[in-house]
């Protein structure tokens, strides 16, 4: 996982150069239309630290995209743009066992309601840090 300076959403398929973009993902074997880019809360992570004290940098989440200010638990079911791109996010994610393997950190219960969320990509554009967040 690599914090970049930007990322190009394809519509329908996720961030270009992706793992999951390129079938080749740990749940590639299980693909949903409505996780084709996720994304997670900044506040998800600081709240981690200060209720449960553990320590999740963004790049350890494995989301795609990490936000700052915005519910994402209020988009289900909804239209939004990031930046110029055109998302609909589908469902929230689910933490798992397997991310919990990979960190070696116990976040599984955690995160549970607040995990992220997966989204379709509708409209295709290139994404960068501090790219507003409205309703689509």
């Amino acid at each position: 996982m690599l914090e970049c300076a930007g990322v190009r959403l394809v519509e329908g398929r996720g961030v270009e150069g992706d793992r999951y973009a390129n079938g080749i993902g740990y749940y590639s074997h299980r693909p949903h239309e409505d996780r084709q880019v996720t994304l997670i809360e900044i506040e998800t992570l600081e709240a981690l630290a200060r209720d449960h004290r553990i320590d999740l940098a963004p790049a350890e989440t494995r989301r795609n995209l990490v936000t700052r200010g915005v519910p994402l638990n209020h988009l289900v079911g909804r239209r939004f743009r990031v930046g110029e791109a055109l998302l609909y996010g589908g469902r929230l994610n689910v933490p798992c066992r397997y991310l919990e393997r990979l960190i070696d950190k116990p976040v599984m219960e955690p995160l549970i309601n607040r995990s992220g969320l997966n989204c379709q990509v509708l409209v295709g554009a290139w994404v960068r840090p501090g790219d507003a967040m409205e309703a689509g």
